[in-house]
């Protein structure tokens, strides 16, 4: 049998490996108003809730992602420790 007429060996198909996405989600579970309450951005989505419970889940993204820049932090990068620790400072009493 000649080179030619051989079987090409299988080709190797690596393993699919989705890209990584670091994002927080809030997740309101309160709403009995109807309305469908999201707010988006690039690194969090905040979906339902009542309006209060928006507003707070709001409120407490743009304060944890202030507190990120003033400590020279990313959300990649910080340590979920860190995060919890920062997350539950920034959260409206």
């Amino acid at each position: 049998m000649s080179k030619r007429d051989q079987p090409s060996p299988a080709k190797k198909i690596a393993p699919y490996k989705p890209a990584r996405t670091t994002a927080l989600l809030g997740l309101g579970l309160d709403n009995q108003d109807g309305h469908k309450r999201i707010t988006t951005g690039d690194k969090f989505a905040l979906i339902g809730g009542s309006a209060e419970t928006h507003e707070r889940m709001s409120e407490t993204t743009i304060k944890t992602f202030e507190e990120l820049k003033r400590r020279d932090k990313h959300l990649e990068t910080v340590d979920h420790s860190e995060l919890a620790e920062i997350i539950h400072k920034s959260t409206p009493r």
